[in-house]
């Protein structure tokens, strides 16, 4: 497992560095979680979505499935865009038949005790709720593509 993640990244910036990041690493499942940054600087939600399909599409020309891992943004940025911005990974998962985790810090977000001090970014304590989250849908495409955990199992976390 390979985490290409950099802090503060968008997905303009993450679409300019996936190609090479595909040839480097020639993935067979890439878990695509890019948006809160974009969402917190108010980028619109097509333009978003523009950049999410690119990866997309680079993983499926490298024989990559792709799990989705959505976010939510604070509600202070006003319903019709929130609306617009998080429908964006049901749309991609639609059209791409991806599997999807709708919002990735489920039962986290809210729990001042999971979350850092900035209030966006999870603990450390945060991350088994984070893997129970995402287990359901990596699970099965792990299997499909012949993978395995090293530990054996998602309760040796």
């Amino acid at each position: 497992m390979i985490n290409a993640s950099i802090s503060g990244e968008t997905s303009s910036g993450g679409a300019s560095r996936f190609p090479e990041l595909l040839g480097q690493h020639d993935p067979d499942i890439v878990l695509l979680e890019l948006g809160g940054n974009d969402g917190l600087r108010g980028l619109p939600p097509g333009q978003f979505e523009a950049n999410m399909r690119r990866m997309i599409e680079a993983s499926h020309a490298a024989d990559a499935e792709v799990l989705l891992l959505g976010i939510d943004i604070p509600p202070n940025y006003g319903r019709a865009y929130r609306e617009a911005f998080t429908g964006v990974y049901r749309r991609l998962a639609d059209d791409f038949d991806l599997a999807l985790v709708p919002f990735l810090l489920e039962g986290v977000a809210l729990d001042d005790n999971l979350m850092q001090d900035d209030g966006i970014h999870p603990t450390a304590a945060a991350q088994p709720m984070i893997l129970d989250t995402v287990w359901p849908e990596l699970a099965p495409l792990l299997e499909e593509n012949g993978l395995t955990l090293a530990s054996g199992s998602q309760e040796d976390h």
